[in-house]
């Protein structure tokens, strides 16, 4: 019997339901002394978020991972060989950080690999969050794709030029990943909520409770005083949920909870999923002692017609950048200005479709600032050069950099070293560029018929 079966025949929602969350993102180190507490506790089930659009467009566009695959691997080690020997479902959720085809693939392989080391056999569901590019254009045409926040509408073009386009999938997925009793699930793209809230909900808990649990443990330890990335450890019952960090020096306090509300939240007494909205006015945070708090008051209000949020990313060009100083307050004066001048002549001398980006850390790189608060004594230079193909970029960056050298500007004292350069060579190379095409919501779906679910048995004792 597999340990999703067990547990969905044996325990009742009357009882408490021990949910451990071992990683806020699986691949970047979990700590060790703090995930061995947990096991020690003897969770109902272990669950790890893997991934998130935070990163950019580049990891969902190039079908890379974003954390190094040594860490990687080393946390599925921790995870799959403790879900085994307490024998207790392991769910994890946005595979390889975007959680598309490749990512899945990649994670699966990385498991299926420890299996064997490991002489470890388990029932593996694998969710496959991938979406169709034509049925995205199609959605685009009926005006069934709405942009979250200031994304601009795709055309059909840049739609079809998109190698993944993924949905995040939510707990209506994961629970039919679960009624298939696997060991294991891994998921591509999913909400955060969904690898928590899943199986508490298909066990029969108030899912407002279970959801509201889940966005809170999903990120470990963040919610405490001091956060940290420590194993969480959610104790969920009937009316309410006590959280409790696994590392002792941290404390989950009723202030440090509810302001995790705050997180990714433009409204903290709401919380949209694919289902319907958290509602969180009414939640009540109590302390039982300095570092555990126990959670109730939370609603759950369905939506008619659910909607699911889709993201897709799509190559723009070759980059290279050059990363610089200056600390003439002459030239600071008419920086800007300065480095648009020196693009003129660039382009007379480089020609192609390359594109210039200035960021100015110290005059408004990270966000708009008034001119009292600009810096008037050193700023850094991040230039980025996107073209077609590298040697482009390279070129365009190259001459560039040696005309900035001795551009000439109202009040300059010296023909040269009013930059300098943290690198030699300065021209650096940095991989292909990606936007987002797509970070919408989709309206009008069967949530239950978008992914695909596949039940498979891994057998670590064949070698």
């Amino acid at each position: 019997m597999s340990a999703t079966a067990r547990l969905l025949q044996t325990h009742v929602p009357s009882s408490e339901l021990r949910v451990l969350s071992a990683s806020g993102q699986l691949g970047y180190g979990i700590p060790a002394a703090a995930f061995e507490a947990g096991i020690a506790r003897q969770p109902h089930f272990i669950g790890c978020d893997m991934g998130s659009i935070d990163p950019g467009p580049y990891y969902l566009g190039s079908g890379q991972m974003a954390a190094p695959q040594a860490t990687v691997r080393r946390d599925l080690e921790m995870v799959l060989c403790a879900a085994r020997k307490l024998d207790v479902p392991l769910i994890i959720g946005s595979a390889g950080t975007a959680g598309a085809a490749p990512h899945l693939a990649a994670t699966v392989q990385i498991v299926r690999e420890i299996a064997a080391q490991h002489r470890l056999s388990f029932r593996l569901a694998r969710i496959s969050s991938d979406l169709s590019a034509q049925d995205m254009a199609d959605a685009l045409a009926q005006g069934r794709l709405k942009p979250i926040g200031p994304m601009p509408q795709p055309t059909r073009e840049e739609l079809l030029s998109c190698k993944h386009i993924v949905g995040q999938c939510g707990c209506e997925t994961v629970a039919q990943a679960l009624r298939m009793q696997p060991d294991v699930i891994i998921a591509g793209r999913a909400c955060d909520t969904a690898i928590f809230a899943a199986l508490p909900q298909l066990l029969g808990y108030d899912f407002a409770l279970a959801l509201h649990m889940a966005k809170i443990i999903e990120c470990t330890s963040l919610c405490c005083t001091p956060g940290g990335r420590d194993a969480m450890l959610a104790t969920l019952s009937s009316d309410g949920f006590v959280l409790e960090s696994m590392n002792p020096a941290l404390r989950a306090t009723p202030a440090s909870v509810a302001a995790h509300a705050l997180y990714e939240q433009a409204d903290p007494h709401s919380v949209r999923e694919p289902e319907g909205t958290l509602l969180l006015r009414d939640a009540r945070y109590e302390a039982l002692d300095e570092r555990r708090t126990r959670v109730h008051g939370a609603r759950f209000e369905p939506m008619d017609k659910p909607t699911l949020k889709v993201e897709a990313a799509a190559a723009v060009g070759e980059r290279v950048v050059l990363i610089a100083g200056a600390t003439d307050s002459t030239l600071l004066k008419v920086l800007p200005q300065v480095l648009n001048d020196v693009e003129q002549k660039v382009r007379a001398l480089v020609p192609g479709a390359w594109s210039r980006y200035a960021h100015i850390y110290g005059q408004g790189a990270v966000r708009p600032l008034p001119a009292h608060l600009q810096t008037a004594h050193e700023v850094g230079l991040v230039i980025e050069f996107i073209a077609p193909d590298q040697d482009t970029a390279l070129a365009a960056a190259s001459v560039y950099k040696q005309n900035l050298l001795h551009h000439g500007y109202p009040g300059r004292v010296s023909t040269a070293g009013n930059i300098a350069f943290a690198f030699t060579p300065s021209e650096l190379r940095a991989n292909t560029a990606y936007k987002f095409v797509l970070y919408h919501e989709l309206m009008g779906e069967r949530l239950g018929e978008m992914f695909k679910v596949e039940m498979q048995e891994i057998d670590g004792s064949i070698r």
